[in-house]
Formats: C-alpha cells, structure tokens, sequence
C-alpha cells in the first residue's frame, strides 16, 4: 500500500470584540499583502430569509459545553475569557467540506443535530445580516453597526479551493480567499496582517509559523465596538477590596445606582445585564455561593436563559470592579474532542475532498485561541484569535430594592442580539495585563 501523503491545513480564527473606547473607528477590509493574491470568488446576491433562523440550531449550546471543558483547566486563582462564536463560524463552515460518515457529530457538536448543510448555511448567512445589523441600514441611512465580522481562506498557492465550497464560503459566510506561500514567512505575514487590520491592531502575531506542508487557513475575525448604554460616573468609582480566591487585593469599583435596573436573584447567583448603546448586552453573574469557576462550569445554554427570561426591572445599586484580562494562548483541541467535534480523527481524515480539490488525507490537526477583554466607566474593549490546525495524512422575584456587589469572583457573558460572542471568568480584577 502507497504511504499516505501528508499535508497540513492551518485554521485560523480572529475574533475581535471592542466598545466603548473603540467607538466606530476600525474597519474591517482585507488587506493584500504583498504577493498574496486573492482568489475571485463573486458572491450571489443575498436572499434575507428570516425563517432560516427558526432552524433548530442553538449555538449558545455549544458556546457554554466549550467553556465547561476550558474552565476545567482554568486555576481559581487566574481569570479567563474565551470567544465560543470564534470557533462556531469556521466550524459551521468547515461542516460543507466534512464527508457524509463525520457530518452529523459535527452538527451535534454545534448545537445543529439533524439539520442539512443548507439549514445550517442559511441559518449563518442570516446570523451575520443580523448581528452586524445589516438590515438597519435599509432604515438608517447613516447607521453604523457596532459589530463587525470578516471571514477569510488562506490557501497554498499550490493547491485549489474546492468550487463548491468556495462558493458556499462567499455566500453563506461572505468570505474572502487569497493564494499564498506556505513554504516562506509570506503566509505567517499575510494571515497576522490580515487579523490586525480587521481588528483594528488588537490582534497581532496570531501565527508565528505554518508546517512546510500547510495547505491552507480559514479565518474569522469579529470586531464589536460600542458604549454602555448608561455610563458610569467615574466621579464615583471608588477603591476597595476584593475577595480574590488568592486573598483580598484591592481594585476600582464603578458604581450604578437608581430606578429600572434589569436584575435577577435566586438562590444561587445575582446577576444582571449591562447594555450598550447600540444593542447587545454584558451580562455579570455571581455566585452566592461556591466559586465562579464552579459556576462557570455549571451554565448550560437553558441556564444561562432562564437568567435572562426569568429577570425583572428593579431599584437597586450595583458595584463592579473595572477589569482587564489579556490571556495566553489556550489550547482548543482536548475540549473540541471533549464535545464531540470529530474533525480531529487523524485516520478518517475526515475533510478529505472537501475543501481543497484534490484527494489528499485531511484532517484537524490542533485549535488553539487568545483572547482579551476591558471593562471600565465607558464600556467593553474585547478579543479573541483562535488557530485550528488541520492536518493531511425559577427565580424568587425581589420585593425590595436589590444591591449586588462584585466584591468576589464572578462570571460574564457577552451577547448581541441573543448570540453569544464572549463568556469568561473575573477571579482577579487587579491582575492587570502587561502593557503590549
């Protein structure tokens, strides 16, 4: 038997959420670098199709079983965010290159059992006109979304994208594609140029090399930019302790007061959600009990929305400690494994024939992200970058008014329009990041 050829296909995945600071100031256009050439693939005209998001997709499900799996990893002394819709897109699109006998795990895997590649498709392309507010612009004429996504496809120059996926690719998730040299720096160049100038330089250096045998990237990058709704006064934040798992440290705390605050209560947590001008909430949960790492572990997609169905207007007062988390690089691989994402089946090679056009074994060979966030008086500034590798070869209603004090480790969930773009957890507000 003829030893099977290896190759190794590269994904990677930007993700960028920034507000507040950040206000409307990046753009997301891709950039050529030099001797990248881009692949010229016309998208068809988009058809708005608001049934296919009654698909029975739930990418919330997969976004908490992601971070259950990292968090077992996490000490409850270090704080963590991870962007689960970073890895959800490219894997929804790389469900279009998986073999017959692999798709449905996959689908399972994304919250999408027993749905076509077509449902899923649609329900991605509606996704992205909604949350980047696409249709708003048919009534504001000078709108401008606080979310942006761009998708792209690095592939060798020696290989060609497959036609059917390239197309797919360009509808469903408007995607680009670009030739380039695996072989040289050219690609490592191209890709971090690429992540940077869509994130507005938030993310830079996201690779720092390819195997001499990569034949491929496919890359995300979401860059979310508003204020808070209701700002902080920074006249009243004030420094006070906080009960870290690793003892008390002291830390700012921004401070909220007065009528119709959104709050929940219930013998677990607290929490409640803090909006943006433009749409899209932060939601902060704490635990009354237990560790937040504990209770990030616990939140399932049915919890996490019986908080926000189950809360009610209330007077209150709420204190939050600003906070910044630049993480490392984490490792994806064992959790994707863990949640039944099979792409990682190095004998099944289970994305051969699909992406590039050619019969060469491929598979997913490693998935890794690193992600950040800042929290302060005006609003969010928030990101991700995560590489996959792939290779060849009920609640009691409060009665009086509620006060929730962030003063010990809580957890947060960031949405836009009821898709969630960043979860983590706050363990230490005054670990506070090196400056880049």
């Amino acid at each position: 038997m003829n030893s099977r050829i290896t190759r190794i296909i590269s994904a990677v995945i930007a993700v960028i959420t920034t507000a507040a600071i950040l206000a409307g100031c990046a753009g997301n256009e891709v950039v050529n670098t030099k001797a990248v050439r881009q692949v010229k693939t016309e998208a068809h005209a988009m058809q708005v199709n608001y049934e296919a998001m009654q698909a029975p997709i739930n990418e919330a499900d997969f976004a908490f079983n992601l971070g259950n799996k990292l968090i077992a990893d996490v000490r409850d002394t270090d704080n963590f965010v991870c962007s689960p819709l970073s890895v959800w897109l490219p894997l929804a699109a790389l469900v279009n290159a998986t073999d017959a006998e692999h798709k449905p795990a996959l689908l399972d895997a994304l919250g999408a059992a027993g749905v076509t590649e077509q449902q899923i498709n649609d329900y991605s392309q509606m996704l992205l006109y909604r949350v980047t507010g696409e249709g708003n612009k048919k009534y504001e004429k000078n709108y401008i979304s606080p979310l942006k996504i761009a998708n792209a496809l690095f592939v060798s120059q020696n290989e060609t994208i497959r036609q059917s996926f390239a197309q797919t690719f360009a509808d469903n998730y408007l995607g680009a594609m670009f030739n380039v040299d695996f072989s040289s720096k050219q690609a490592v160049d191209a890709i971090n140029e690429w992540a940077s100038d869509n994130t507005d330089g938030l993310i830079q250096n996201v690779v720092d090399s390819f195997d001499s045998e990569t034949v491929a990237a496919i890359a995300n990058a979401i860059y979310y930019s508003d204020r808070w709704d209701w700002e902080f006064d920074e006249s009243e934040t004030k420094t006070d302790v906080f009960h870290a798992a690793s003892g008390d440290v002291t830390a700012d705390f921004m401070i909220r007061e007065g009528d119709a605050q959104v709050y929940y209560e219930d013998d677990r947590v607290q929490a409640m959600p803090l909006s943006f001008k433009n749409g899209g909430n932060m939601w902060i949960i704490m635990p009354k009990d237990g560790t937040a790492n504990d209770l990030y572990s616990s939140m399932t997609a049915d919890c996490y929305g019986e908080i926000v169905s189950g809360s009610v207007s209330c007077t209150g007062k709420l204190l939050l400690p600003k906070f910044e988390i630049t993480g490392d690089t984490f490792d994806l691989k064992d959790a994707l494994i863990a949640i039944g994402v099979p792409l990682f089946d190095r004998e099944a090679a289970p994305l051969t024939s699909g992406l590039i056009d050619s019969d060469i074994p491929v598979w997913v060979d490693a998935a890794v992200q690193k992600a950040m966030i800042k929290v302060d008086e005006k609003g969010t500034t928030a990101a991700a970058v995560t590489v996959i590798a792939m290779a060849g070869a009920g609640m009691p209603i409060p009665t009086e008014p509620f006060e929730m004090v962030c003063d010990k480790p809580f957890i947060f969930v960031l949405e836009s329009y009821g898709q969630v773009l960043f979860t983590g957890v706050v363990n230490n507000p005054a670990d506070v990041p090196l400056s880049k």
